[in-house]
Formats: C-alpha cells, sequence, structure tokens
C-alpha cells in the first residue's frame, strides 16, 4: 500500500512540474527562432515552420498534445540542435555528469564519514578542530572558486591533468575534487553531531558499562544510529552532483547535462527545456523515494511506525 501510495504522489507531483513549467515556459520573452532571419521569409514560410514545431496550434492544444507525446515516451525535437531528438541529447550529456558526480560523491562521502567518525572518537581533539575547520572551508568556499583554484594551479601551473575538455577520464579528475568538498563536509558534519548525540544516549551508556568495547560500541551501535541524518542529506546531494553542475562544467568545458540546460534556456529551445526538467524532476523524485526505503533498511522502527500509522 505505501508504494502504491508513492507512485500516486510522483506522478501527481510529475503532472503538476510538466504543467507549470509548459506555461511558465510559454512567458520567456523571444522566440526559439533567429528572429531576424526568420522575419526575412514569406509567411508561407513562417507558417510552415511553426506548423512542424506545433507552434501554430493555440496554448491549450500545444499542451494536450505535449501531454499526449510524454504519455508516448515523446520528449519532441530540439529547435536549435538540427532537429535532434530531445531524449538523444539528455542521453548524450548524462555520461559525463554522472561520471563527474559519481566520482565527487564516492570520495567526497567516503572521506566525510571518516572524517566525521574520527572527530567523534577523538573529541575536543586536534583531529576534531582540524576536521570541523575542513567542514566550515568546504560548505564556505564555492565550488566555482575550488574548480578555478585547481585548474591554475594543478592544469596550468603544475601541467599534471587538463585544464579542460573532454578526451580521456583525467579530464574528470579535477571538476570531481572540485565538487568533491560540498559531500565531504556535510557529511563530516552531520555524522561528527549524530555520533555524539547517540554517544550520550543512556543504552550506549549502558553498553559501555557492561565492558563493551569502544570500538565495537561505535561501530555496531553508534555509527548505524547515527547515518539517517547522512542519509537524508545523499538524496539532494546525488541528484545535484550527478546531474551537473552548471558552473564546474562551465569552467571545464565539459559537455555534461548542465551546459545543454543552459544553452537551452538561452535560445529558448522548449522541447529541450521541458524533457530536462522531467528529467530532472524523475531524477529527484525516484532519488527520494529511494531514501524513505533506506530509511526502512537502516533503522527497522521508522518501517514499523509507518505500518502502524497505516494500520
Amino acid at each position: 500500500m505505501y508504494v502504491v501510495k508513492r507512485v500516486i504522489y510522483i506522478v501527481l507531483t510529475m503532472w503538476l512540474i510538466v504543467t507549470a513549467t509548459f506555461f511558465l515556459m510559454k512567458l520567456m520573452p523571444g522566440t526559439p527562432f533567429d528572429e531576424e532571419r526568420f522575419l526575412r521569409l514569406l509567411p508561407s514560410q513562417q507558417a510552415t515552420i511553426m506548423a512542424q514545431y506545433g507552434l501554430d496550434k493555440p496554448l491549450g492544444g500545444q499542451y494536450l498534445q505535449y501531454i499526449d507525446n510524454i504519455l508516448h515516451w515523446d520528449l519532441g525535437v530540439s529547435f536549435t540542435y538540427n532537429g535532434r531528438k530531445v531524449s538523444d541529447l539528455i542521453r548524450m550529456r548524462i555520461p559525463p555528469s554522472a561520471l563527474v558526480g559519481a566520482q565527487a560523491i564516492l570520495v567526497g562521502l567516503g572521506i566525510g564519514l571518516a572524517l566525521g567518525i574520527i572527530a567523534a572518537w577523538r573529541h575536543n581533539s586536534i583531529m576534531d578542530n582540524m576536521t570541523m575547520i575542513l567542514a566550515i572551508l568546504g560548505v564556505s568556499i564555492p565550488n566555482f572558486v575550488v574548480a578555478a583554484l585547481l585548474q591554475y594551479f594543478v592544469g596550468l601551473r603544475l601541467g599534471i591533468l587538463p585544464v579542460a575538455f573532454w578526451e580521456s577520464w583525467t579530464c574528470s579528475i579535477m571538476p570531481s575534487i572540485a565538487l568533491c568538498f560540498s559531500p565531504l563536509s556535510s557529511a563530516a558534519r552531520f555524522i561528527r553531531t549524530e555520533m555524539l548525540d547517540v554517544l550520550s544516549q543512556d543504552y550506549i551508556i549502558t553498553a559501555r558499562s557492561k565492558g563493551m568495547s569502544r570500538m565495537r560500541l561505535m561501530m555496531k551501535h553508534t555509527l548505524r544510529n547515527s547515518i539517517i541524518p547522512v542519509v537524508t542529506i545523499f538524496g539532494p546531494m546525488v541528484v545535484n552532483l550527478m546531474t551537473g553542475s552548471l558552473a564546474v562544467e562551465s569552467i571545464f568545458s565539459i559537455p555534461g547535462i548542465g551546459s545543454l540546460f543552459t544553452d537551452s534556456v538561452r535560445n529558448n529551445d522548449y522541447p529541450v527545456i521541458m524533457g530536462l526538467t522531467i528529467f530532472f524532476s524523475l531524477f529527484y523524485i525516484t532519488v527520494t523515494f529511494l531514501v524513505d526505503v533506506a530509511y526502512g533498511i537502516i533503522d527497522p522502527r521508522i518501517r514499523l511506525a509507518g505500518n502502524n500509522s497505516g494500520a
């Protein structure tokens, strides 16, 4: 029953997002065509182009036609990319953004969790203070500043890694490093705070009084009960990083999905804007659903509470 309700919510949410985006998009100034060239065409040629893209119909008719196309998994064709299918453009741009984002998440969360656990283990020590300083810097410094610094010192001055473009796997290293500081600092702060809170609970004190080793106490009881806040931030973080950072992709000239979105907005490419909106929204909702499922796996009490409330 829970899954059925969530699926219904997902469908309703997607419909609201598509509807709102469609009508807001139509309010954008300008047209998807080169106005100077378009106005030079004969009226019959203009009418043919408008009919080709379905822009000759009333707004309500365009909306109904678009909804029908979506139900048939047809996102339309691009106005500015030589009539290429929107689905093909998105499919082509996903791999670079996904690679950079996945590497940033793995490195950031891995190091962040390790630092947070060590900071909680060695509370009020030098390691704890250094971890908090790093976490504050990671939140305070924008990723595009880190990207520019890496590009200058590592790429230009040292010549260790490619400065930009997308020619090999090495081109993804610096963008991933620039993006990993945000998940690293967030994971370190959250896991440290939660573990310190859990360590002060009565059942932890009781387990410690019974002679349980500190290592076993931290790994078996404390970490599992502290991981839920990290799972909470993990969902939006995955979506943000794996769908591309606009600034970082621009700095490193990555042909990812972020640059596709900015180009489509700049050119008023309605089908691409709509297609990317649907992709982003569906990805975010799916990840949120998986996070909810992960809650029940990590903490069975959440699953029990949900069953009891449903009863």
